[in-house]
């Protein structure tokens, strides 16, 4: 397990973490830190817990509106995606529509073809 150290509201923490997750925790901290910082300056010195406190809610604020855009974001995706299918399923029976028609019109060619050939063929033929 490695270890990574944070500064957080002044206060220095040894944090344990996966390894390769230092430089993720450091960043981590020093956004909570500069959410504490921003606070102080805004509403002064109301002491390091409730500054902690109140950085702690607007972080759990932030990521609940995230959470609530993210499922927004994936109906969307399940909505088009509908589409999509919809779009190929429709698609896919015009294709088989067209090729029965494609079908129909050739064996009706191909009679007429025979009929035309019958014709020469009796044309052909001395009365």
């Amino acid at each position: 397990m490695a270890v990574a150290i944070v500064i957080i509201a002044g206060r220095s923490y040894r944090l344990g973490c996966d390894e390769g997750q230092e430089k993720r925790l450091e960043e981590l901290a020093a956004s909570v830190d500069g959410k504490i910082a921003a606070m102080r300056s805004n509403v002064g010195e109301i002491g390091d817990q409730r500054l902690i406190v109140m950085a702690a809610i607007e972080i759990a604020d932030e990521a609940a509106d995230a959470r609530a855009k993210i499922e927004t974001l994936e109906a969307e995706v399940a909505s088009l995606r509908e589409k999509i299918d919809a779009g190929q399923r429709r698609d896919a029976a015009i294709e088989a529509r067209l090729a029965k028609s494609f079908d129909a019109a050739a064996t009706r060619l191909e009679r007429l073809a025979q009929q035309l050939a019958g014709d020469i063929g009796e044309s052909d033929s001395p009365l």
